[in-house]
C-alpha cells in the first residue's frame, strides 16, 4: 500500500492490506505526510494521534471514531468528511476546509479552528470546549 502526495511522490509505502493500517504505520514512524492524498479513504477507527497531515486532501474521507488527537491538519481539505465521534482534541485545524463535514459527537476540545471553514458542517453534540474558533466560518 502507498500514500502519495499531490505530485504523485510516494510519501510512505509498506505491505499493509488497508490504507488505514498503512497510514497508522506511517504515523507511528513519524513520517511527513504533507499534502498526502487520501480522498474518500476509509479510515474508520484509525489511530492517527499526532499525525502530521498538513495540507492533506481528505475530502470525503470516512474517519468515524478515528483518533486524531493532537494531529496537525492545518490547511487540510476535509470537505464532506465523516468525522463523527472522532477524537480531534487539541488538533490543529487552522484554515482547514470542513465544509459539509459530519462532526457529530466529535471531541474538538482545545482544537485550533482558527480561520477554518465549517459552513454546512454538522456539529450536533460536538465538544467545542476551549476550542479556538476565532475567524472560523460558521
Amino acid at each position: 500500500m502507498e500514500i502519495k502526495n499531490v505530485g504523485g511522490k510516494i510519501l510512505f509505502e509498506d505491505a499493509s492490506e488497508t490504507i488505514a493500517q498503512c497510514l497508522e504505520n506511517a504515523v507511528a514512524q513519524n513520517n511527513n505526510l504533507f499534502y498526502a492524498v487520501l480522498r474518500k479513504a476509509n479510515l474508520q477507527g484509525a489511530i492517527l494521534q499526532g499525525a502530521d497531515l498538513w495540507n492533506a486532501n481528505l475530502r470525503g474521507a470516512y474517519l468515524w471514531s478515528a483518533n486524531l488527537r493532537g494531529a496537525n491538519l492545518q490547511g487540510a481539505n476535509l470537505q464532506g468528511a465523516v468525522l463523527r465521534s472522532a477524537n480531534l482534541r487539541d488538533a490543529n485545524l487552522q484554515g482547514a476546509d470542513l465544509r459539509s463535514a459530519n462532526l457529530r459527537d466529535a471531541d474538538l476540545q482545545g482544537a485550533n479552528l482558527w480561520n477554518a471553514d465549517l459552513q454546512g458542517a454538522n456539529l450536533q453534540g460536538a465538544n467545542l470546549w476551549n476550542a479556538n474558533l476565532r475567524g472560523a466560518y460558521l
